[in-house]
């Protein structure tokens, strides 16, 4: 038995080396770390690898955006806008004029853009955290409105790049660029840099050519009013500028003022004494060449470039070779005096043609986007979509009768009933009745929401004269609705510039709605119908067609739309003054042919002309109407390609002309027995009911 170790071999001493574990090798000569020491020993890895992704990024700006440009005068902007396949469309220049001192301008003008777009610009390095912050909060509770987090230093350094796209790439070379700038100029030279060079609308840059253009007076006179005017305008330029939107630009110099009152910049009891600034518009001229397509897209590209200068190229969703179609067949057509417009896009809005008038040269009025005319009876596409949307489908039945209640009388054109008729007839057929008595049925307020869901936001009127297309719609609101039937979802936006790249709470909240399988089958039966057999079947296509007539009183206005192999087009003819087309032009007849002629070559489908007699306006599935005067009474005889329908007296015989002949009888079997023709009684005949 093994003694005990003597006490003082028991415990170990404090400082003992302690036994090692086996294979655990000989001790460290190093002492152990101690544990402040490791705290700089990560924070050194930290600083050195935050100093070489530094490098990183500046030698990427360096690359990419090189910063010594940001140190350089800013080139005047010009745009040249392109064709989606790389043509010139036109070449615009920019109002400017010399550069403006801060020392020189009153205290207010500079006071007022700092109050409404960066109060903390003299105290920050750039980059306002404070100020992203608020406006990210204001942009998740607020109603629609938005705010933005750059600083007037960040809008400057945007200036540097030739994009103005959304993503983090270009926002993080915009706050590097923001410091750079900070670094090397004093607040004063990055004020008047950014004042001499922003965008006011009305193609005008910099501050000294926006005085001077909306007040004709030297930005060193401006008055508050006026300063906060221009302030204002940063928003939105095009949309804000007073020349066209007086009450809006105003409105927003409102804002302006109470926000240099919250900065303290003036008192309220100033901002309170204040009139609203007037105009004395100095107009400049316009150096550059335009179309109907330039006119409607520069004001998009200016505001989507914002801060952006230099020459640019701005690419846009125009087809060049589908817009010399347009063109060409609008020169082919037998206008005489009258105006002419055509739109045509595809189902997601992209603008691929429009023409606004036979000659830009003599008129630059875009009557395809700016003038609002009354669309006829191409508005019955939401009469029926509001009828199905109620659970009715196009073989339920509709009275097309004349309406003898109420203080409301429509009549067909022509005078023409067919009695009692399917929806797909009577669409086909474009009866006036059949829309009103439908609009009754579903109410108007239905029909109007049908039509603010497929995008028109003109004002409607609210009763039953709705039903035929009284309201005024620009045509482009009018494309944009039938798009939404091909595209199959809905709202459409025409757009002539390729959509910008949106985060995710955008796509949320700007998501399409889809119609429901049946519905949108239903719909574009009609469509079909009314294309192929009906009031517009000058517009035939050999591919699958689809669209509608229209034709207002007295033939104001006459329009065909309608879309066929990914295209969705609309056609409209009438005269600015408004006076009636001459011979009783009708949405079937010239509109439909400029609509086929410029169709048949943009799906590349050559199609020849159809005979001249068969695209009468007044001409229905070549239904032909024959009255007369018989010993038996008032007969008439209707005739349709199902067959034959002859009126006599009180009674009626259908004749069909679309049923298989019989077979012929076996040998030796009993000979049938042909009935005669089923006499009912007396409907009237069937012929064109509906103003096309």
């Amino acid at each position: 038995m093994n003694d005990p170790l003597p006490p003082h071999l028991t415990a170990a001493e404090p400082d003992a080396p302690q036994p090692r574990a086996f294979g655990a090798g000989p001790p460290s000569a190093f002492a152990p770390p101690t544990p402040w020491k490791r705290r700089f020993q990560i924070a050194g890895w930290v600083v050195a690898a935050l100093l070489a992704l530094l490098m990183i990024v500046i030698a990427w700006l360096a690359v990419t955006a090189p910063m010594s440009r940001s140190l350089k005068p800013i080139a005047p902007p010009s745009i040249s806008l392109m064709s989606a396949d790389g043509h010139l469309i036109a070449r615009r220049g920019a109002v400017i004029d010399r550069p403006v001192t801060v020392a020189e301008l009153p205290k207010h003008v500079p006071q007022a853009f700092m109050a409404i777009e960066d109060r903390r610009f003299y105290s920050h390095w750039g980059v306002d955290p404070r100020g992203i912050l608020r406006a990210a909060w204001h942009n998740m509770w607020s109603d629609g409105s938005s705010q933005g987090g750059s600083t007037i230093t960040q809008q400057l350094a945007k200036g540097v790049f030739l994009s103005s796209d959304r993503t983090f790439g270009r926002k993080a070379r915009e706050a590097m660029i923001a410091f750079w700038l900070e670094a090397w100029l004093t607040k004063d030279q990055i004020m008047e840099r950014y004042l001499s060079n922003v965008y006011f609308g009305d193609n005008v840059y910099g501050l000294r050519a926006a005085s001077l253009h909306y007040f004709n007076r030297q930005p060193e006179r401006l008055t508050i009013p006026q300063a906060a005017m221009l302030a204002g305008l940063l928003k939105a330029p095009s949309r804000l500028a007073p020349t066209t939107n007086l009450k809006g630009a105003r409105d927003r110099a409102a804002l302006v003022t109470q926000a240099m009152v919250e900065a303290g910049y003036i008192t309220r009891a100033e901002r309170n004494v204040l009139a609203p600034a007037r105009l004395n518009v100095h107009e400049a001229p316009d150096p550059t060449s335009g179309t109907y397509f330039a006119d409607w897209v520069l004001p998009q590209a200016r505001d989507r470039a914002g801060a952006v200068y230099g020459a640019q190229n701005v690419a846009t969703t125009l087809d060049w070779r589908i817009q010399r179609l347009a063109e060409q067949a609008i020169r082919r057509a037998p206008l005489g005096k009258a105006e002419v417009a055509l739109v045509a896009m595809k189902p997601d809005g992209s603008v691929v043609a429009m023409v606004g008038g036979k000659n830009y040269g003599k008129s630059a009025f875009n009557r395809a986007v700016q003038a609002r005319r009354q669309p006829g009876s191409t508005f019955k596409l939401f009469v029926y979509l509001a009828a199905f949307r109620a659970g009715m489908t196009p073989d339920d039945f509709i009275d097309d009768t004349p309406i003898t209640s109420g203080t409301y009388r429509p009549a067909n054109h022509g005078g023409k009933y067919r009695g009692r008729i399917t929806l797909r007839q009577a669409f086909a057929a474009s009866s006036n009745v059949a829309a009103v008595r439908l609009t009754q049925k579903v109410g108007v307020d239905n029909v109007i929401k049908v039509a603010r869901d497929l995008g028109v936001t003109a004002p409607l009127t609210e009763d039953l004269s709705l039903a035929l297309g009284t309201s005024e719609i620009p045509l482009v609101e009018l494309t944009e609705a039938y798009a939404a039937v091909a595209a199959g979802a809905y709202p459409v936006l025409a757009h002539g510039l390729p959509p910008e790249e949106q985060g995710w709470f955008d796509r949320l909240m700007k998501r399409q709605r889809h119609f429901s399988d049946d519905q949108l089958t239903m719909i574009r039966d009609l469509l079909s119908s009314a294309a192929n057999r009906g009031t517009g079947s000058a517009a035939a296509l050999r591919t699958s067609t689809f669209g509608k007539t229209g034709t207002t009183q007295d033939s104001r206005d006459a329009i065909f739309v309608g879309y066929a192999g990914g295209l969705v087009t609309a056609v409209w003819i009438g005269n600015d003054d408004n006076t009636p087309l001459p011979g009783g032009a009708a949405g079937g007849g010239v509109p439909a042919r400029i609509w086929r002629t410029f169709m048949a070559g943009a799906i590349n489908e050559p199609v020849e002309d159809a005979p001249e007699e068969t695209k009468d306006a007044d001409l229905v599935n070549a239904i032909a109407n024959v009255a007369t005067e018989a010993g038996l009474g008032n007969m008439s005889v209707g005739l349709d390609t199902r067959g034959v329908t002859v009126n006599i007296g009180g009674g009626q015989i259908r004749l069909p002309i679309d049923q298989p002949p019989p077979a012929a009888p076996a040998p030796g079997a009993p000979q049938s027995v042909v009935p005669p023709p089923r006499v009912t009684p007396n409907t009237p005949a069937v012929g064109d009911s509906g103003q096309p």
